[in-house]
């Protein structure tokens, strides 16, 4: 007898080009199975792309490296049979009598023929919908199966213009599908347009009634006091007698350790008649002051395990389903005050800063450890939304998890887009894909799919555009809220009212497009952008931005020069060329591999003068990427804090374009395809703190930022600038200070630049901290220069030998390692009167909120595990080997700020190669690109995993530090 549950199909695939394999599908799965990876089969990747496949067994070229993807063959040459591939692997399966087994693809681009032990099965098309086929009977008595799988392209791939453009000749919008895969300003096209088993495949063993799509809604009363859970699940008997059933209900959640607190335990008897499928609805379970789930930033993300298990008399467990779940209600509205929208979480307004996603891994190699990456990266930058746009994918449910996790509200848009959809250049095709029935399926299916993750916010019906009357009509009908859940609903569910968890969802909002009502202009104009290098100056001006809630706003996002050189042959590591204009500005000519890679300048000529050139022409790779990350977190950090400082004044909420990157591309993006952070993702944590200390780079005033719900009291602002010499000709404490919640405070002007003999350029450094115990709540730290100067006193600047000391803490455990670092300015001795100069962070509590009360480091790290198809949420207990302090001493005698300072971690190699790779990616850090002044600590805290067998090092660099300082571990 099979064991209850989902075993995933995840190891053992291979693949094959159809055209190359001369054997049908049922010869392959009964007498003809292939052998292992022998010519023509190869190792597949699944799940994943024919190109991941491709790539993996090196048949055709990398195409994140240079330009090889140049190499590499189009469907539109090939022909769609080019990119068709059978995908073969084996799994041990043997039933009882009563039991029953589906074939589970989660999805697959864009259809398939499914072959099971010689019987045929076909995979309809859509590249965002289920399949589970029960395969019962065509199981083979010995419990070994063969299961083969040919898989076809897209329908209508399209063809790349010579000119390139935004999904190429839109032809991939007559199908449901991803519409990047022709190609945008970010990336280039890809070559077999996602064809591929792109998402888990599992089998599934029930008995004979099976559960299906359950639903799970909280609705709240009493100020958020009282809540009852919602449930309703399908159930589906598979056997030929009525079914008797105990359906049971469990809501958990955990205590210290593996403990858990079972809160409900429900059992209802249910009766389902033989061969029927029937919607059963739980009476809803009452809760007193639940756990509530915030967003980052505000509060906890608490979450609950729900379980629901069907027992069949006579049979016994005959299915079971587990998910987490948030008990939080998310509301929004068209703001009065800004006319943009505004989002409420558990009745509190969010002001948002977030980021556009598009996808993880342009070739779909979704791996939970790179979606698990890739949000706890946002949630490190202090953002709280995600958009997942309408040319990228319908998200997986594992990036979901994470965001329900993290705390990222999740902006889910389904697949059209402006420039495909009727919008283009050229004129596109505006009646969306050929089929809008399937169009509707698939929203259908991934609504059900992703529905109960708190994270997810809302609907949006497309990307700059609407999708056709029909679809658009179908969508609102079909997600339109329940009376629980229309804005400012306090009303308890009368008896008349359907149960909330009866609606496809009914809980979040649908909004026609990224346009329209409350974002952009509202109307569907294009409103949205800009895209290129801004002076950091014009986001605080009025005139930046007129509408309340840009959903897209994009600068440059060089990343470091390691990253260059990993994805690129040396003839991609000659910068730019900067050519003098007429009218004085730069222009900068890129070459051919940057402009392939989609380069944007760090110049706008005629509006922005070149803001590398500020600090002085570049003399090569090193030098010119290390200037463009001083361009990046100035840039981000600026662009977030002009919109907080108009937070519900002028604007409810800004999304970047964009936060990371699917492919080796060189824009929007703060963390590259290989996962280093680049400059711009520190800047935009600096800005986006709950509280936050600024300057208002427009005005020279000192703002404070307050974005929780709670008033701050006695607190203070510390202000100082230093000079390149390591004096501080300015030192102002602007001290008991109340901080209303919600709001920004203008607390006094900078005056130092208006002062006698100012210099050129200077450093200002911003603390807020607590009076009662000096400890930092904000810390933000500027380097600037008088009107109408520039950055290039900063070079001779370099030659400066800033003494540091640096104390290490390492922990680890078997591959998983914790560093603190330390870090001590030892060109002066602390200035009597800076009592924060030993920078002892007010924590805030893992869920991202502070301690309002004590401002005491509270220390409390989870780590997730999923456990037989029940989420489990862990505290990590597991001994760790302690290394102890190890200093290190950095020699200098000269004062002043230690400039631009950055660890990274590489692998210890004593054979290292010239120009080899030798990062270990990725790294979280609590701050890096970092500076300190004269007599200033900080610490720095990393953690990462090693490959088996590496010894890591921590390297410093900075701006006074051209080389790697001696390893620090």
């Amino acid at each position: 007898m099979a064991e209850i549950g989902k075993i995933l199909l995840e190891l053992g695939w291979l693949a094959a080009r159809s055209t190359e394999v001369e054997l049908t599908g049922s010869q392959l799965t009964t007498t003809h199975p292939p052998t292992g990876p022998n010519s023509p089969w190869m190792e597949a990747v699944v799940p994943g792309t024919v190109l991941a496949t491709l790539v993996k067994n090196k048949v055709v070229a990398d195409p994140f490296y240079g330009l090889e993807n140049e190499m590499i063959i189009d469907i539109a040459d090939s022909g769609r049979e080019y990119y068709t591939f059978w995908f073969f692997t084996k799994f041990q399966c043997k039933l009882s009598g009563s039991q029953h087994l589906d074939l589970n693809f989660r999805a697959i681009n864009y259809s398939a023929e499914v072959y099971l032990n010689g019987h045929k099965m076909v995979l309809p098309k859509g590249m965002f919908r289920r399949h589970s086929p029960e395969v019962t009977d065509i199981l083979n008595p010995d419990g070994e199966n063969l299961l083969a799988v040919l898989v076809h392209p897209p329908d209508h791939p399209g063809r790349i213009p010579p000119e390139g453009g935004q999904g190429g000749d839109h032809e991939i919008g007559k199908d449901v599908a991803t519409q990047y895969v022709e190609g945008w300003d970010w990336i280039a096209p890809v070559r077999d347009r996602n064809t591929g088993i792109w998402d888990e495949v599992s089998i599934s063993v029930t008995g004979p009634v099976k559960i299906i799509d359950p639903h799970l809604v909280s609705s709240f009363f009493d100020q958020y006091t009282s809540a009852f859970l919602h449930a309703t699940t399908e159930l589906e008997n598979r056997s030929a007698w009525v079914a008797d059933c105990s359906l049971n209900i469990q809501v958990a959640t955990e205590l210290e350790g593996s403990v858990c607190l079972i809160e409900h335990l429900q059992t209802q008897h249910v009766s389902v008649p033989p061969g029927a499928r029937i919607q059963y609805t739980f009476p809803k379970l009452s809760f007193y002051k639940p756990n509530l789930w915030w967003p980052n930033g505000l509060g906890k993300q608490s979450l609950y395990n729900v379980s629901i298990t069907v027992d069949v008399k006579g049979y016994g467990e005959s299915d079971t389903w587990g998910h987490l779940f948030g008990f939080r209600k998310i509301e929004s509205h068209i703001d009065s005050a800004t006319g943009g929208r505004l989002f409420k979480v558990n009745g509190q307004p969010i002001f948002i800063r977030g980021g556009n996603w598009i996808l993880s891994d342009c070739l779909l190699r979704l791996s939970k450890e790179r979606y698990k990456t890739g949000i706890k990266f946002h949630a490190d930058m202090n953002l709280n939304m995600i958009r997942c746009w309408g040319g990228g994918l319908a998200e997986r449910p594992e990036f979901y998890h994470y965001c329900d996790v993290y705390g990222l509200l999740v902006w889910q848009e389904f697949w059209i887009t402006g420039d495909v959809d009727g919008r283009g250049i050229p004129v596109s095709n505006p009646d969306g894909p050929l089929d809008h029935d399937l169009f509707m399926l698939c929203a259908r299916d991934t609504v059900k799919l992703l529905r109960n993750h708190p994270s997810l916010a809302l609907w949006v019906g497309g990307n700059e555009q609407v999708p056709p009357d029909d679809i658009n009509t179908a969508l609102k009908n079909e997600l339109k809220l329940h009376p629980l859940f229309e804005s400012h609903s306090e009303n308890a569910l009368s008896i008349e009212e359907e149960d909330p968890s009866q609606y496809l969802d009914g809980t979040r909002v649908y909004i026609q497009g990224s346009m329209w009502d409350g974002f952009a202009n509202g109307k569907g104009d294009f409103t949205d952008g800009p895209y290129e290098i801004q002076n950091p100056e014009d986001f605080f001006k009025d005139n930046f931005y007129n509408y309340g809630f840009n959903p897209e706003v994009g600068s440059v996002g060089m990343p470091v020069a390691a990253t260059i050189r990993a994805t690129m042959p040396p003839k991609g590591w000659q910068i730019p060329l900067f050519k003098k204009l007429t009218n004085g500005y730069t222009e900068e000519v890129p070459n051919p591999i940057w402009e392939y890679h989609k380069y944007i300048p760090y110049s706008k000529p005629g509006k922005v003068h070149d803001r590398i050139e500020l600090y002085g022409i570049p003399k090569d790779l090193d030098d010119f990427c290390l200037k463009a990350q001083l361009v990046n977190y100035v840039q981000y950090r600026a662009l977030l804090e002009g919109w907080t400082s108009r937070m519900w004044s002028k604007y409810t909420g800004v999304l970047i374009w964009k936060t990371q990157n699917p492919w080796s591309g060189l824009r929007g993006q703060f963390y590259d395809y290989l996962l280093d952070q680049t400059a711009g993702f520190y800047g935009c944590r600096c800005a986006a703190e709950p509280i936050h200390v600024q300057l208002n780079l427009a005005t020279y005033f000192i703002e404070v930022v307050n974005t929780t719900s709670e008033e701050l009291s006695n607190v203070a602002v510390e202000a100082s600038v230093w000079d390149l010499e390591g004096a501080c000709p300015s030192y102002n404490v602007f001290d008991k200070l109340s901080l209303p919640p919600k709001k920004v405070m203008s607390i006094s002007e900078l005056n130092y630049p208006k002062s006698e003999n100012p210099k050129p350029v200077y450093f200002l450094l911003l603390k807020l901290y607590k009076m009662s115990n000096n400890s930092i709540i904000s810390r933000n730290f500027y380097w600037l220069y008088l009107p109408g100067g520039d950055y290039k006193l900063l070079e001779p600047y370099r030659n400066k030998r800033i003494p540091l000391q640096i104390t290490s803490k390492t922990s680890h455990k078997d591959s998983s390692y914790e560093i603190e670092m330390n870090v001590q300015n030892k060109s002066e001795k602390p200035d009597p009167k800076i009592l924060t100069y030993k920078n002892n962070f007010a924590n805030r509590h893992e869920d991202g909120e502070f301690d309002m009360a004590s401002l005491e480091p509270v220390h409390d790290k989870t780590e997730e595990k999923q456990k037989a198809g029940l989420f489990q949420r862990l505290y990590r207990q597991f001994p760790r080997e302690t290394n102890g302090s190890k200093i290190t001493e950095i020699k200098g005698s000269d004062v002043g700020v230690a400039f631009f300072l950055k660890f990274s971690v590489h692998a210890l190699k004593t054979d290292n190669k010239g120009g080899e790779d030798t990062r270990i990616l990725p790294v979280h850090y609590s701050d890096n690109y970092f500076s300190l002044v004269p007599g200033e600590e900080m610490s720095i805290k990393m953690s990462f995993e090693v490959p088996q067998g590496v010894t890591p090092r921590v390297t410093l660099e900075g701006w006074n530090y051209q080389s790697e300082v001696p390893t620090v571990i």
